[in-house]
């Protein structure tokens, strides 16, 4: 199955979106938009905190897609020590670097992209996070497929080890749907609880939070 293409797909979407989110930034101080909305983003923060095994000082976390840079900012004020945000607009990371910078926190911010291979670059990690990364490039009008398979691997090279975490919330895909997309290099860990509805009898979640691990070879 493939979802429809979309802007939201493009990179010229976001460079036009994060320009004019700077400009508001430094008009009104505005940080902009938390994507899929701030419990999303804070129902991952409260799970990694609950998890005994992970050092905040030494735990190296990649966020993909980290647009305004709210997401690590979150886990700065919570601890954390060695923080990396990459996106594939260069405005998204010029925003991050100022909104950072202002509140005074030690994070690293690079343009990269992930479908290309020249992402690996970037080191490895033990937790890797996607709100919505996933999701946009599923909506690339240009071969989608390709770059959804070229993101999942390079994901997977970027995890440090078999026992380190990626992360995903998507709100276009099911539970269901991303196991089978994932199954050839990840393994399930848990699910992270999502707020649900009911519609003609069934019941479905708003979006989906997926914690998985790298698969041994």
């Amino acid at each position: 199955m493939e979802l429809e293409g979309s802007e939201l797909g493009t990179r010229e979407y976001w460079e036009t979106s994060y320009a004019r989110e700077i400009k508001n930034y430094k008009n009104h101080g505005d940080v902009g938009e938390i994507w899929f909305d701030e419990d999303s983003q804070q129902r991952i923060v409260d799970w990694l905190l609950k998890q005994e095994n992970i050092n905040k000082k030494t735990a190296r976390v990649l966020d993909l897609g980290c647009g305004n840079g709210m997401f690590l900012i979150a886990l700065a004020n919570e601890g954390f020590a060695r923080l990396t945000g990459v996106d594939y607009s260069p405005m998204a990371i010029e925003l991050a670097m100022g909104i950072a910078k202002d509140q005074a926190l030690d994070i690293n911010y690079k343009v990269a992209d992930l479908t290309q291979s020249e992402s690996l670059a970037l080191g490895t990690y033990s937790i890797i996070h996607d709100k919505g990364t996933y999701d946009a490039v599923s909506l690339c009008p240009d071969d989608p497929k390709e770059k959804r398979n070229n993101y999942l691997s390079t994901v997977s090279k970027l995890l440090q080890d078999d026992q380190s975490l990626f992360i995903i919330t998507s709100c276009n895909w099911t539970e269901d749907e991303l196991l089978h997309s994932f199954k050839h290099l990840f393994v399930k860990k848990c699910t992270i609880p999502t707020p649900t509805f009911k519609f003609g009898g069934k019941v479905g979640n708003v979006v989906t939070s997926i914690v998985f691990k790298k698969k041994s070879n």
